[in-house]
């Protein structure tokens, strides 16, 4: 009878750790409100590692933007993200797309992983969060790895949420296809 009762409630322990962790994804995807789709983007104007000071979102006005939000420098996933993106970087460019990576962390920061990983398109340092928070990409302390495509009239596009850093500019490049066709 012990025994039975034991294994009754490891059972229902196990679902619900299962129903939990589940639940996760779709949390984190959240992070908060998205803007909405079809409509303008939150404007933005933050430092980048570029030299250039500040970049704005209207200073694309006429350009693709691909908007990639990611937790931090230098981590294997972020890593791998951003040379997915500069693998690609001539694809997007022959389709007039500029991409901007977003995370808190500072602009000496970026500098750095530029540098190390030769990255060849602007990082902005969202220290504050207040970006990411707009973007409904904000989780603590970290921004979350959302995508945004925001057309050249500066219209939100496409989301993308919990993305996979491994195949994910392949996608976004695909969905670029799809809406400029």
């Amino acid at each position: 009878m012990l025994r039975r009762t034991f294994i009754t409630l490891l059972l229902a322990s196990c679902l619900i750790f299962i129903g939990w962790f589940q639940s996760i994804p779709n949390a984190l995807a959240m992070g908060g409100q998205q803007p909405p789709i079809n409509q303008l983007a939150p404007e933005f104007t933050l430092p980048t590692n570029t030299g250039d000071g500040t970049i704005s979102l209207s200073d694309y006005r006429g350009k693709w933007v691909v908007l990639y939000f990611y937790p931090k420098d230098f981590t294997p996933g972020c890593t791998l993200e951003a040379r997915r993106f500069q693998e690609d970087l001539p694809k997007y460019k022959a389709k007039n797309v500029q991409i901007l990576g977003v995370s808190a962390d500072d602009i000496d920061s970026h500098a750095e992983f530029c540098d190390s990983e030769g990255l060849k398109f602007p990082l902005l340092a969202d220290t504050t969060g207040e970006v990411s928070k707009a973007y409904g990409s904000w989780l603590g302390a970290m921004s979350l790895r959302h995508t945004y495509l925001i057309d050249p009239q500066g219209i939100l596009r496409e989301t993308f949420l919990g993305v996979r850093p491994a195949i994910h500019s392949t996608e976004v490049l695909s969905r670029l296809d799809e809406l400029q066709a």
